[in-house]
């Protein structure tokens, strides 16, 4: 059956998977979806005797209908390889009772590399089917590790360039590092002088003008987009879903068909939206549990009803999640409106003029399946310092915003459905916070010596990724104000 794509904004109009993933936002400022979410028509036991490159294949070949069958399964085997430390891609660790999904294994150690990885393949795949003869610009916005992530996949991928917009002062030590010591002559960092979400206003704002796209076109670029709102970004995340599913049916955990929870630290929405459309393909997913940090504009929206960023932004230890605008979000709002454009556009629209939007109480019911909460600074401390003096498992500090929440959702419900919770980074991206909450007597030495601290509390061997950046010369200085990044982009693409 084939998958088309349109619009959560426009008029019904269609188009393919590799054209949605080519153009990344859609021409009136919509999030491309699919026409319909494809059956997962696969024997689970089936899926449990395969490799995560076969269950990708499975899950995106339903997805990506207009991709042949060699196209895709080159995509897959150019992404999962050699890149990531553990042949299973994506384990699963079992600590205090919980199925820990450890999405951190990639070549930059965050959950960003399970399709960032692949999206380049995509993309370059994709731009080959629809004659594209432009090179490809990627235009990105990261709060911390989308920027790491999607240079590495695209650094030197001939007919393309990539520019990532970090806030300044807004990631982790490491993360900022990992960044500016980013190889690649086609890679550009800048650090801009504001918040994530003015670096995702501002990128928005570029792919919405049509003066700088047609100057652009008449050099020979064209924009796509390596965040979240990428659809090529989105199916690939729903894989290690199905593949976690499996793999606790394989190793006798679960029975087939018996109900899991999924707990997801969450900041763009897009990790969840993608365990959403997971549940929505069949996989037997009973809550879907939303953790936020202190910036809690998604737990206030799950309990009223009511989207409000019009609030303070707080900077807290978990930065990939300091986001007051879940881009992904707009998805699930569009599916349960009833797959109505107009009613999304009016909310998006409420949300550009006023900061907010209100959905209906019939929309409101369609939430059943998901629970919100957050966690805050001390108690993501706790739940990190809790899990290590019980288990002697370390996990990193969104994780732990999850450990959290789940916690909290056990109390008030006294469900004990098993459940697995996303884990999205490595401990050794969030040293300093890590050590922190379980030996804050080296909180003064500096970042590296913290990461050979860590090593040896957590008895685990330091990650490729941050032994690299211990020397690594720093390649990118660029810094610029959020109203200057269209000319930013102009002097990089002379």
């Amino acid at each position: 059956m084939e998958v088309l794509y349109k619009s959560t904004r426009g008029n019904g109009e269609t188009v393919t998977a590799s054209q949605a993933i080519l153009k990344g936002l859609s021409d009136d400022g919509g999030l491309f979806v699919p026409t319909s979410i494809p059956e997962l028509d696969v024997p689970m036991e089936k899926l449990a005797a395969m490799s995560y490159q076969e269950v990708a294949y499975e899950v995106m070949s339903r997805f990506l209908t207009d991709f042949t069958e060699d196209e895709l399964k080159n995509c897959i085997a150019n992404a999962y390889d050699a890149k990531f430390d553990t042949e299973e891609i994506a384990p699963l660790t079992k600590a205090d009772g919980v199925y820990y999904l450890e999405l951190f294994h990639g070549a930059t150690i965050a959950f960003k590399d399970m399709a960032l990885s692949i999206l380049p393949h995509l993309m370059t795949t994709a731009a080959k089917k629809n004659g594209v003869k432009n090179e490809i610009v990627i235009l990105t916005a990261t709060s911390g590790d989308t920027g790491k992530a999607a240079m590495a996949g695209f650094a030197d991928v001939p007919g393309t360039r990539i520019i990532v917009f970090y806030p300044k002062n807004g990631v982790s030590p490491i993360q900022e590092k990992q960044m500016v010591t980013q190889k690649g002559k086609n890679t550009h960092v800048v650090a801009i002088h504001g918040n994530f979400d003015d670096a995702q206003t501002g990128v928005k704002k570029m792919f919405n003008d049509k003066e700088l796209g047609k100057e652009l076109a008449d050099k020979g670029f064209q924009f796509s987009s390596a965040n979240s709102i990428n659809i090529g970004r989105l199916v690939p995340q729903v894989v290690y879903y199905v593949y976690a599913y499996a793999n606790l049916v394989k190793n006798g955990e679960i029975a087939d068909g018996e109900k899991i929870n999924v707990t997801v630290p969450t900041g763009n929405f897009g990790n969840i939206l993608a365990a959403f459309y997971a549940k929505q393909m069949g996989l037997p997913i009973a809550k879907l549990i939303c953790a936020s940090n202190e910036n809690k504009v998604l737990f206030d929206f799950f309990r009223t009803g009511v989207y409000d960023r019009n609030r303070d932004f707080i900077l807290t230890t978990s930065p990939s999640m300091d986001i007051l605008i879940s881009s992904n979000l707009e998805r699930l709002i569009y599916r349960i409106a009833g797959n109505s454009e107009a009613a999304d556009r009016e909310l998006m629209q409420d949300l550009a003029k006023d900061g907010k939007y209100e959905i209906t109480d019939a929309m409101k019911k369609e939430l059943a399946d998901f629970y919100g909460n957050y966690a805050s600074e001390q108690e993501t401390a706790d739940a990190i310092a809790k899990l290590y003096s019980d288990t002697g498992y370390v996990i990193d500090t969104h994780t732990a915003v999850a450990a959290a929440v789940y916690g909290k959702y056990r109390e008030e419900t006294g469900d004990e459905t098993k459940t697995v919770i996303a884990s999205t980074a490595s401990p050794y991206k969030f040293t300093s916070s890590v050590l922190a909450a379980i030996a804050p007597e080296y909180d003064t030495l500096p970042v590296l010596e913290q990461v050979d601290k860590l090593s040896a509390l957590a008895n685990t061997e330091i990650p490729r990724a941050i032994e690299e950046i211990r020397t690594a010369p720093v390649l990118h200085t660029t810094e610029c104000d959020v109203d200057q990044m269209p000319e930013t982009v102009r002097a990089f693409l002379k």
